[in-house]
């Protein structure tokens, strides 16, 4: 079988662009099925960012929030859960990796985000990286750019 006609499946996707997700239905399909998030480059509650309170805001609708903090090693707990450095070391299936990363630090992610093998990865607001995206779409990764997880899950009603 070619590869053009091959299932979509890890390292063998059909059409890998499609699983660059932008359409309002594709966002909304993939946040109703996503029920455990971890937050690559999460921050406390004292610095009262987006990385603080959108993981919070997912936690609070009902999702669990996996913490996984960039700095602040000190900490071994956020949100009232323990915290991990890596996402290859998060025990379980992640459903979807929330990026708070510039866009230039994301391609450092790419091989512990690639190890945890996570459903889908979410690039938050103004986190856009072609290279990376598609590299991941090509691993039958789900992948959003440039969009608050926070009025998307609002959005849906959550």
């Amino acid at each position: 079988m070619s590869a053009a006609l091959r299932p979509d499946q890890p390292g063998q996707p059909r059409d890998w662009r499609a699983h660059l997700l932008e359409s309002p239905a594709q966002i909304a399909a993939l946040l109703r099925r996503v029920q455990r998030v971890a937050v690559l480059g999460i921050k406390p509650r004292e610095t009262m960012q987006p990385a603080y309170f959108v993981p919070q805001y997912a936690q609070q609708v009902g999702l669990e929030v996996v913490p996984v903090p960039v700095y602040y090693p000190e900490l071994t707990e956020m949100l009232g859960a323990p915290v991990y450095r890596r996402l290859a070391d998060v025990p379980g299936h992640i459903d979807l990796v929330n990026v708070f990363r510039r866009p230039a630090d994301v391609p450092a992610h790419l091989d512990d985000i690639l190890a945890a093998r996570p459903g889908a990865v979410w690039l938050q607001s103004g986190i856009r990286h072609a290279e990376t995206a598609e590299r991941l779409a090509r691993e039958g990764i789900d992948v959003v750019q440039d969009r608050c997880l926070m009025v998307e899950l609002r959005t849906i009603g959550m």
